[in-house]
């Protein structure tokens, strides 16, 4: 059982998949931040300086000035704005991952219409020594 789970892990796919897992988690922390830091204040901007981040619904008693002072206070909240920084994310994330499948799409797919040219290779050594005997009978 331990040989097979090895074989398993030493294949390429298990390998594949652990740099894209390792990969993807780096690209979201990218994304997050773009999301957080260049989107949610342009956005904030054409909504009259609402921070999104910052929108919430309190359930309960209770008036707080910002989410963090909500959460410290146990307060149940609906934290809107991280649920719509949450979608922006996946939105983002799900387009680039789009756009480098159909990426690697277009070139399978110019590979399978223009396999490469075989090199050409010269005459074989049958051909040379049937040039030279024939030569040398002239």
């Amino acid at each position: 059982m331990i040989q097979e789970f090895k074989d398993f892990i030493a294949k390429g796919n298990v390998m594949d998949m652990a740099v894209g897992i390792i990969i993807g988690a780096a690209f979201t922390a990218i994304v997050s931040s773009l999301v957080a830091d260049l989107i949610n204040p342009i956005v904030g901007l054409f909504a009259g300086g609402v921070d999104f981040t910052e929108l919430f619904v309190v359930l309960g008693d209770g008036e707080f000035a910002t989410l963090a002072e909500a959460e410290e206070a146990g307060a149940a909240v609906f934290a809107i704005g991280r649920f719509i920084m949450a979608i922006l994310n996946f939105l983002i994330i799900a387009f680039v991952v789009f756009l480098l499948v159909k990426a690697v799409n277009n070139l399978k797919r110019k590979e399978a219409q223009d396999p490469e040219p075989v090199a050409e290779t010269g005459p074989t050594e049958l051909e040379i020594l049937m040039e030279i005997r024939d030569s040398l009978k002239k």
